[in-house]
């Protein structure tokens, strides 16, 4: 499983939706990329693939980051809290 997130501006945590293949995580992740770089505020409409009823919209323009990360089952998180930056001691 293929975990996508997404940083919003003003907002403290990432949106994130899951794909089963690394090619459909891919092809989302150049979606995201397409409307970011558009400069416009379009709308971009995701569904997740983990969570059959988990939908979400989120306008592109305030879409700052993406990241593709690979879920292993139970190690889901590998010990690190979700997000772009992880803090270690």
């Amino acid at each position: 499983m293929y975990t996508i997130d997404l940083s919003i501006r003003n907002t403290a945590f990432p949106v994130s939706i899951e794909r089963k293949s690394a090619e459909d995580a891919e092809a989302i992740y150049q979606l995201i990329l397409t409307a970011m770089r558009s400069g416009n505020p379009d709308i971009v409409e995701l569904k997740s693939e983990g969570k059959t009823e988990k939908k979400v919209a989120i306008r592109a323009s305030e879409i700052s980051g993406v990241q593709i990360a690979q879920r292993d089952g139970a190690l889901a998180t590998g010990g690190r809290p979700p997000g772009f930056l992880s803090l270690t001691e």
